[in-house]
């Protein structure tokens, strides 16, 4: 017998998600569910789905129950598992409050990165500490159609590779994973962030998600960039003692991300819900047969 299953559609400067409530954890989402959700034309469409979960249903977030409430199941539009998600974050938290989960001022969300600290303003940006970036050693290089970059090596709980480029056109179309070398680099995958300045501490970028092809913003990738950007420019806030603020274009809109003293990283943005209904799991099951 099928059921109604209710979803909720929302976005972060346009990076897309299918919200899945489920506080017990008792829909089973393998990946081809996923990834059929996420169509764009056979499902509902997004670059990737956020399974709201209380922490201590989920084995992954049982540990983090006690810091906070709710886990952020995230997937990526294939399907895959992700660490993290900084747009999806800022998503979430705007479903917990719609949903009355949630009130404005401060909250905490279990991530497979983590437990982000989030803060909801009454402007309706939504404020999210992403923690520290790593920077791991060694030399990185991109490629796009025969041309090379070095790129700088950033973990923002997920992999990322940031190169600074003349032209935002010479990333290509992003449809498929832009080559690295060493391969080894980033075993399980890895994030490319393409970068232009646009002018003092304002800089521009388009990003191929892995998992999800190119995508209208990426809130990890910001971070990156502006990361990457701050040691470029010789403004690493822990030598400088002062924080260092970019603002960071995306295709879907702008994000703005500080870099603090201590390597603590806010990401500031808006967070919409559009949209809300529910699918049969007949369709699903459907899918999946």
């Amino acid at each position: 017998m099928s059921t109604r299953i209710a979803f909720l559609k929302g976005h972060g400067t346009e990076n897309d998600f299918v919200i899945v409530p489920d506080p017990e954890n008792a829909i089973d989402l393998p990946p081809a569910a996923v990834a059929a959700l996420c169509d764009r034309r056979a499902g509902i469409g997004g670059d990737g789905l956020l399974h709201v979960v209380r922490s201590a249903a989920h084995p992954e977030a049982k540990d983090m129950a006690a810091e906070a409430e709710w886990f952020m199941d995230y997937r990526n539009g294939d399907g895959s598992v992700a660490e993290m998600c900084g747009n999806g974050v800022r998503v979430f938290a705007r479903y917990l409050q719609r949903a009355g989960h949630a009130a404005e001022g401060d909250l905490t969300i279990a991530t497979r990165g983590g437990v982000k600290r989030v803060h909801l303003a009454k402007n309706g940006d939504v404020t999210v500490g992403m923690g520290r970036a790593l920077l791991p050693g060694g030399d990185v290089v991109v490629s796009v159609d025969g041309r090379s970059w070095p790129a700088r090596n950033v973990n923002m709980g997920n992999p990322h590779a940031v190169a600074f480029v003349a032209d935002l056109a010479h990333a290509g179309d992003l449809y498929s994973p832009p080559p690295h070398e060493p391969a080894t680099a980033y075993p399980d995958g890895v994030n490319v962030e393409f970068v232009v300045d646009r002018g003092p501490r304002h800089v521009a970028m388009r990003v191929h998600e892995r998992g999800s092809g190119e995508t209208r913003s990426c809130g990890t990738g910001a971070c990156a960039v502006a990361v990457a950007t701050a040691r470029r420019d010789g403004a690493d806030p822990a030598v400088t003692g002062t924080p260092a603020t970019y603002t960071v274009d995306v295709p879907g809109g702008t994000l703005v991300i500080t870099e603090r003293p201590d390597g603590e990283i806010e990401m500031t943005g808006p967070a919409v819900i559009v949209a809300a209904g529910e699918f049969d799991s007949a369709w699903l099951e459907g899918v999946l047969a």
